[in-house]
């Protein structure tokens, strides 16, 4: 009963700390009771399979986060209308099992080597579990460490050097921290020993918050100028409207809601993911002859010098084998087509622009892993009513710049808001301003959108970019260089929120160095691996 006991406390610690509910200074201490679980199993207790005990109690605990923490994926909703179960299901338990046999690689490893080498290795193994959580078809980063201060950009101003992977490493080592200090004083009950261990855990605490409140009261906006921002929420049903209203009555209600909020001089109007076409997408072969394009540009002729920024579902037909992707479908003998999630830059008088979302949400935009699992799958796509086929990408992060004004702005599609160092290619490739296009109105009301909106919050604190959010439904927000909502909207409204942005152009380290921390931890990881099984083959000759 002990060991379940500190397998809950662990469950409770974390999902009490996440955003956008919970006070995020519990995660210090969260890993601590599992920590603990895992050294009485693997020292005292009297438990036959102690592997499976450590499994089973760890899964037990990740769990109970996931679930708290997400389980408002259940508010997809199928085609006939119910609740995804497979949705929140999927996410669920795949993402509980890697949680829990990372933490399975950290009893194993410290078994072999030691109670010592075994805190680095877990420490090590974790951020490397973070780090390919980022990058594989699979990815699911939503629950990364770093992301649980979204909320409080006072004491998180140093991701500008580290970012949000260094926020997982600051709490690994608390954690791991506060362990070794529980254990000596355990095991020794020395209380100056004690009075140390605590004294070096508070500066490490404390020293990083009052780096950052520092930074955070002494940062300024060095500006090369503004733009004057109109963002656009139509608020569209998803299931209901969105990909089923006529295609002409989306687009003339989205440009009637950008007239009401045309006061002054606009640079920018910039409409939320997939805003249009609504039913079907635009063809990329033909957006010169496309109406809904033509119309747009021809409401920007009435508004001189202002530029139409919108998400857009978009295809591309293909007409040699050759350049035909593992996402490409076939459609007759001579001829494919890839679909495409995709931010368009509208201008008159120009060719359009196009850039197609990067970073795909697993079994909703993108088969994972298609070559593979497509032969014993088959088509297993979820439906929400939005695409059921796998969808392209582009392998380089586009600016969008024009020759009216200064901005050079990176057109970031929703679940891409999620990734530091992906963000950060904006950055290298010329962004000085972050437009988030979004539609995160799948899940209603919940706090999927909420969650989203915040951890947009640390892409600006790592880029040192302002940040125009469009969101279908809300919440459409402004976001200075230091995290904090300038201006927002309300969840629900179908309104317009006019900003103006400053176009900031200087690079923070973290733009220049990504996840660092990441790349070391995958490096101590391959040391200590190398060195254990280099001994034990020492060891036989």
């Amino acid at each position: 009963m002990k060991y379940i006991i500190l397998a809950a406390i662990s469950a409770l610690l974390f999902s009490v700390s996440w955003p956008t509910y919970g006070v995020p200074f519990f995660i210090f201490f969260a890993f601590v009771p599992l920590l603990l679980m895992e050294q009485e199993i693997s020292k005292f207790s009297k438990i036959k399979r102690k592997g499976w005990a450590v499994f089973g109690l760890s899964y037990f605990t990740f769990f109970i986060w996931n679930l708290v923490t997400t389980g408002w994926l259940y508010y997809a909703k199928n085609p006939d209308g119910s609740n995804s179960l497979l949705a929140v299901t999927i996410p669920l338990f795949a993402n509980s099992l890697l949680m829990s046999s990372t933490f399975q690689l950290y009893y194993w490893y410290k078994k072999v080597r030691g109670t010592y080498f075994g805190l680095v290795f877990f420490v090590a193994i974790w951020l490397s579990f973070e780090r390919f959580h980022l990058s594989w078809e699979f990815t699911w980063p939503w629950l990364n460490l770093g992301n649980v201060f979204s909320e409080y950009p006072k004491v998180i101003q140093w991701y500008d050097t580290i970012g949000a992977t260094g926020g997982s490493f600051w709490i690994l080592l608390i954690n791991v921290f506060t362990f070794y200090t529980i254990r000596i004083w355990e095991a020794g009950r020395i209380r100056k020993d004690l009075i140390k261990n605590v004294s070096i855990l508070m500066a490490v605490i404390f020293l990083p918050i009052l780096i950052s409140i520092y930074k955070y009261n002494s940062y300024q906006e060095r500006s090369v100028g503004n733009v004057n921002v109109v963002l656009l929420q139509p608020e569209l049903d998803p299931y209901n409207e969105k990909y089923s209203k006529d295609s002409l009555q989306i687009l003339d209600e989205l440009l009637t809601l950008a007239e009401q909020n045309s006061k002054g001089k606009v640079d920018f109007y910039i409409a939320p993911e997939t805003a249009f076409p609504g039913r079907g997408s635009l063809s990329e072969n033909g957006f010169n002859k496309s109406l809904s394009i033509n119309i747009a540009k021809e409401f920007l002729i009435k508004h001189p010098q202002s530029i139409l920024m919108t998400g857009a579902s978009t295809h591309k037909y293909l007409f040699n084998e050759s350049e035909t992707e593992n996402y490409s479908v076939k459609i007759q003998d001579g001829l494919w087509v890839n679909s495409y999630n995709s931010a368009l830059q509208i201008i008159p008088n120009q060719n359009v622009e196009v850039y197609h979302k990067g970073k795909l949400v697993p079994g909703v935009e993108i088969f994972p892993y298609i070559r593979f699992l497509k032969p014993i799958l088959g088509d297993a796509m979820l439906d929400f009513g939005g695409a059921t086929t796998s969808l392209g990408i582009d392998k380089e992060r586009k600016v969008f710049i024009n020759k009216f004004n200064k901005a050079k702005v990176a057109p970031i599609i929703c679940y891409e808001s999620i990734y530091g160092e992906f963000v950060t290619d904006y950055v290298k490739n010329g962004a000085n301003l972050l437009a988030i296009m979004t539609n995160d109105s799948w899940w209603d009301n919940s706090e999927g959108h909420k969650q989203l909106l915040s951890y947009a919050r640390l892409r600006a604190i790592e880029t040192r970019r302002e940040i125009v959010r469009a969101a279908n439904s809300g919440i459409s927000a402004h976001i200075n260089a230091r995290g904090d909502i300038v201006e927002d909207t309300f969840y629900g409204d179908q309104t317009a929120l006019a900003v103006t942005a400053n176009l900031l152009e200087e690079k923070s380290i973290y733009t220049k160095t990504g996840d660092l921390i990441s790349r070391i931890a995958i490096f101590v990881l391959g040391f200590l691996l190398i060195y254990h099984f280099g001994e034990k083959i020492a060891s036989k000759k």
